[in-house]
């Protein structure tokens, strides 16, 4: 047991566990083709790797704002800053910017999307350039490659050219969609490679346990900014002496040996079998979504990328977009209930939608027929019995 037990910090207590986190990272790196001077580590998670990323961005944007102290409305370099992401993009943007000490309500600018749930390139743009005619600064743009509730992956290429030609940080939130970078959809990344840092989660399309995260970053000197030497652990001297101790690029101190699941899963499967696991379920994603829009008892909002899909029961025609919404929700919550299956919910517009991310290669479509008709079956008699329920009057009010 305390083989694996090891702690990730420093080199003399996880010789082994340090060049296999080296190994994957750079594999990983590699995957991604962001050059031979990308480094990372692994962390616990998007919600980490993605506050570590902002960290970075903030302070390399800070260093260039040096020579420009204070801003013509009277605004510190900090205050001025911003970053951009979609308006599906992942709680946790607002979450770090929280933590870096910025106003979320203020720094953090959703960037509209189209139907597809991808952030528009045009819209970012023309966020950019609102920022800095405000003398603001643009700290990152962070594209997202597999939102949570759709799915969807933003036009990476598209928007790496923005971020080049207005001299912005690049962060590619791909923690669902990392499994891409092993799959037959590979393309649907392009552009990955331009990024200035990664966010990849193997504990979703990698298939491994909780947890089993990493933060990548295109130049590796822009580490030293999480980079603080002690000389009970990992004393400054050691940089000199070549000692790779994994403390020196890394937010957290005390780290398990998260590198191993995926390194075995590497030795065992090998990445083309993990790229077939995630096809699978994308394959199976776009059969339910089929299955979805020939039914006339749901909608689905997208056809999805990737294997996530949001829809909703919808009762007879006229039925009020209120009625609509406790109608799922009391389905979504009858069946948890019930112990028969489990979908999330979520909202799409203010209106409350059910939601399926399927990750399990082993699933079939007639196990998810069979949650389709049980959610059917709970909606259609909550229906029931509101209409039962309802004064009659109520009911003609309803009809005109």
């Amino acid at each position: 047991m305390s083989s694996i037990n090891s702690s990730l910090d420093t080199w003399d207590q996880s010789g082994g566990g340090t060049l296999i986190e080296r190994r994957l990272i750079a594999w990983t790196a590699a995957r991604a083709g962001l050059g031979g001077a990308a480094d990372g580590v692994f962390t616990s998670g998007g919600t980490q790797s993605n506050l570590q990323a902002l960290l970075i961005a903030r302070d390399e944007t800070l260093r260039r704002l040096d020579d420009d102290p204070q801003s013509a409305h009277g605004l510190s370099p900090h205050q001025r800053l911003r970053v951009l992401v979609s308006d599906v993009g992942h709680f946790s943007i607002q979450t770090s910017a929280a933590l870096l000490g910025l106003d979320p309500e203020q720094a953090v600018v959703a960037v509209p999307c189209d139907e597809d749930k991808q952030m528009l390139p045009g819209a970012l743009r023309a966020a950019v350039d609102r920022c800095r005619a405000a003398d603001l600064a643009p700290m990152a743009v962070v594209a997202t490659a597999g939102t949570t509730d759709f799915g969807s992956v933003d036009p990476l290429d598209e928007i790496a050219d923005i971020c080049e030609h207005t001299g912005v940080w690049m962060h590619v939130d791909a923690a669902y969609g990392c499994g891409l970078l092993v799959s037959r959809r590979r393309h649907l990344l392009a552009g990955v490679q331009r990024a200035d840092s990664l966010t990849a989660d193997y504990h979703k399309s990698f298939f491994q346990p909780v947890s089993s995260s990493a933060v990548l970053v295109r130049d590796r000197t822009t580490l030293r900014h999480v980079t603080h030497h002690a000389d009970y652990l990992n004393p400054a001297t050691s940089v000199a002496r070549g000692v790779p101790n994994q403390v020196d690029k890394s937010l957290q101190t005390t780290r398990r040996f998260d590198a191993l699941k995926l390194w075995l899963t590497l030795r065992i499967l090998g990445a083309d079998a993990i790229g077939e696991l995630f096809d699978d379920v994308i394959d199976l994603a776009a059969k339910t979504w089929s299955l979805l829009d020939d039914d006339p008892r749901f909608e689905v909002v997208i056809r999805p990328a990737l294997s996530t899909l949001v829809f909703r029961f919808l009762p007879a025609d006229g039925a009020t977009p209120e009625l609509c919404d406790h109608v799922n929700a009391h389905a979504r919550q009858a069946l948890l209930t019930s112990g028969e299956g489990m979908v999330a919910g979520t909202k799409v517009d203010g209106r409350y939608y059910l939601k399926a991310t399927l990750l399990n290669p082993r699933t079939t479509l007639r196990d998810i027929q069979v949650v389709l008709d049980l959610i059917a079956g709970h909606a259609s008699r909550f229906v029931a019995q509101a209409a039962a329920t309802c004064p009659p009057s109520a009911r003609e009010r309803r009809r005109a």
